[in-house]
């Protein structure tokens, strides 16, 4: 797997952000990649999942959208909030991200990707309207009401649990919103699956959320189905 570098670099507001970078290998110019964590921020799991996303010939990173000064719960109902108002601070430094992501000289700056998950997800699909994005990646992430909201989208990989009673029916209603748009999309609701399927949470806390309406857990055969979309995606979007 994919080696992690520890790196920081300029928010929008000019002060240094918190990031997990992953090179993989490769020795010509290749397509970038942002990462955006879930509600827990940047933890080991979404720097594993980093680390996997480098492995599939990429330049992978993740920013610490919660890497401001003020505490973790005020930034956590900041982002919340950024989410359903479609503005804030975190789409300005996912920017940000993507523009120092852009500079490097491993990275081909007329490729750029994103995939999220759970917060990130909605965030990934969000910031790919507003964005120079090829793919996106929207893993049980929130999805707006109605198809403006995602007029100008980029093509949208997606994946949810059917046994998470609170987002399995917003997979549904993007595949619906993006059919109506006519944009390249490829939406799957796992049956079987909860929300995070794709996250090695442990813990007392991931223990009761998986009895929660949203069957918390992972899902080893959603998440490797799951993989394989993502690199035949981006693959034939992102190259």
């Amino acid at each position: 797997m994919a080696a992690i570098q520890d790196v920081a670099f300029p928010a929008s507001t000019g002060r240094p952000m918190r990031a997990a970078l992953a090179l993989g290998n490769g020795g010509t110019r290749r397509p970038g990649v942002i990462v955006i964590h879930e509600i827990f921020g940047l933890n080991d799991d979404i720097r594993r999942i980093t680390a996997r996303v480098a492995d599939l010939g990429y330049v992978a990173l993740a920013p610490d959208l919660f890497d401001t000064r003020s505490a973790r719960v005020l930034c956590v109902l900041r982002a919340f909030l950024a989410l359903r108002r479609r503005e804030g601070p975190a789409f300005a430094d996912l920017e940000a991200a993507r523009a120092w992501l852009a500079r490097r000289p491993e990275v081909d700056d007329a490729r750029t990707g994103v995939v999220g998950f759970c917060l990130g997800g909605g965030f990934a699909l969000l910031y790919a309207v507003r964005a120079p994005l090829a793919a996106a990646g929207v893993f049980y992430g929130e999805v707006p009401r109605a198809a403006a909201d995602l007029r100008g989208v980029c093509p949208v990989l997606a994946g949810y649990g059917g046994r998470d009673r609170l987002f399995a029916s917003q997979g549904r209603r993007l595949e619906q919103l993006l059919a109506e748009l006519h944009v390249s999309h490829d939406v799957h609701v796992y049956p079987d699956a909860g929300h995070s399927y794709m996250s090695r949470h442990t813990g007392v806390m991931a223990t009761l959320a998986a009895w929660g309406p949203m069957a918390v857990g992972f899902n080893a055969g959603a998440e490797a189905d799951s993989w394989r979309r993502i690199e035949a995606f981006f693959r034939t979007h992102l190259g």
